[in-house]
């Protein structure tokens, strides 16, 4: 059965394929950004389906959008906690989305139940809002 720290690796290591990245979650598994609610964005997708086209919706606009740096501070069986950054060029602006996550995961039965990143609202507004 994949750990929490197997889990959270392989999400971040399939954020290129929607499909491979949505299938580690449970079918009531949650992928938030809660901290994009500042921003009027609703950032929450329950679910295999939903969560897949979540990710799909936005490698349509950052199709670079893969994760770096990757450093996973809390190493455990149900529960992980790393830092990893994004460097890629948002099609719709024009610029380029450098920002630093935060993600704890929570793992059950071998699936992913919660996966909470947060993130710069700032940095996340320039580089998604035109000028």
């Amino acid at each position: 059965m994949k750990t929490a720290t197997k889990l959270l690796n392989d999400y971040l290591a399939n954020i290129q394929n929607p499909a491979a990245a949505a299938a580690l979650f449970a079918e009531d598994g949650v992928l938030e950004l809660p901290s994009l609610k500042s921003l009027g964005i609703n950032a929450r997708a329950v679910g295999p389906v939903a969560i897949e086209s979540f990710i799909a919706g936005l490698l349509k606009n950052v199709p670079d959008f893969r994760f770096k740096d990757i450093e996973l501070l809390i190493d455990g069986e149900d529960q992980a906690f790393g830092e990893y950054s994004v460097e890629a060029k948002v099609l719709s602006t024009g610029k380029l989305y450098k920002q630093t996550y935060a993600g704890r995961l929570v793992a059950e039965n071998g699936k992913i139940k919660l996966l909470r990143e947060a993130l710069d609202t700032l940095a996340a507004a320039k580089a998604f809002t035109p000028d």
